[in-house]
């Protein structure tokens, strides 16, 4: 295997993405399930401006991940987007949903007004975070594809078991995250509030992991095949582990900071792990992966990701350095003001 090949570097490019963007977008899908957990009107409007200055830009990772994928492998992008339409059209409601939310619940200074759109951004977030976890417990699962490369299910197949329950796990996943960055954001009563969540939250995510640590095991023998083949690779969920257990060291010595970059780290881990699972597939096909789109027969021409690469490794670097800069202008705890959401 040649692993300096186009095919493989734009794999990783398209994981990496899409791994940007469950980091980013993770913390802020978090912070709006929590939403409705805080009662007053000055608490819900803190973890709003939480996130506030880059949600929106948290969310271009997505798009930029779903053009890569289009340009890259063509094919994937048809057979998923098409085979997830019902899917992926309730996700896209649910994030313009959010989006509205946030910008229109400070508009109206009635109760009712407020009330109503804190619903909509607590239930966008939820089931932004549960449709992408559905859609990941799918690609690790695989789905039937005809001959000709077409999903040959329907959206209620889509709703399996073990994609449920990978979808519940994104979102404890999420709210974790979500519920460290707002500790790192707010003070006073509200940063004591959430960190008397965070065990709570942290227990749940334990469980969950470890329920679907044991179902992909147990149900998902072709997730192994590559560790199995290349057994260096079970460094990977060594690591996890580690990464994880100091989630919970760092939050037990009040060092937050840490603790959010280790999270961070977990969702780099399990995103590597669910990317060596596939591997060389794209989209698994079940029964048996017959039919399966890969790396290979999924890809455009070698001139076209070469000349796509030139691009990333221009563009990348830029969108990086454009994303660290705005982090850093609004860094520091959430200051409400008459101009705040």
């Amino acid at each position: 295997m040649n692993y300096l090949d186009l095919n493989i570097i734009w794999f990783g490019l398209v994981g990496i993405l899409f791994t940007g963007y469950a980091i980013l977008d993770g913390f802020d899908l978090g912070v709006g399930c929590l939403h409705l957990f805080s009662k007053t009107d000055e608490e819900r409007r803190t973890f709003i401006n939480s996130i506030g200055p880059v949600w929106d830009g948290n969310e271009v990772w997505l798009v930029t991940g779903g053009g890569a994928l289009f340009a890259a492998f063509p094919m994937v992008y048809a057979t998923v987007f098409s085979g997830f339409y019902i899917a992926f059209i309730l996700l896209l409601f649910a994030l313009i949903f959010r989006a509205c939310s946030i910008e229109f619940r400070s508009k109206q200074p009635m109760t009712w007004w407020r009330q109503g759109w804190d619903i909509g951004f607590s239930l966008g977030s939820f089931l932004s975070a549960l449709l992408i976890g559905v859609a990941l417990g799918n690609i690790a699962r695989g789905i039937p594809l005809t001959a000709d490369f077409e999903y040959s299910g329907s959206f209620l197949n889509l709703l399996n078991p073990y994609s449920i329950l990978v979808g519940i796990f994104t979102v404890s996943l999420f709210m974790m995250h979500g519920a460290i960055y707002l500790i790192l954001k707010t003070e006073g009563s509200v940063r004591q509030k959430v960190t008397g969540w965070l065990w709570k939250l942290i227990v749940l995510f334990l469980i969950t992991y470890v329920i679907t640590t044991l179902a992909t095991l147990l149900t998902q023998p072709q997730m192994t095949r590559l560790m199995n083949q290349y057994p260096v690779l079970y460094i990977l969920p060594i690591i996890t582990v580690l990464v994880i257990v100091n989630i919970l060291r760092e939050v037990k010595n009040g060092d937050f900071g840490r603790a959010f970059l280790s999270s961070c780290g977990a969702i780099i881990l399990l995103m590597a792990l669910l990317g060596a699972g596939i591997f060389p597939n794209m989209v698994y096909s079940i029964p048996e992966g017959m039919n399966s789109l890969t790396i290979y027969n999924a890809s455009s021409s070698q001139k076209t990701l070469g000349i796509m690469l030139i691009i990333a490794l221009i563009g990348m670097p830029l969108v990086i350095a454009y994303t660290l800069s705005i982090y850093w202008i609004f860094r520091g705890k959430v200051k409400l003001n008459d101009q705040s959401y």
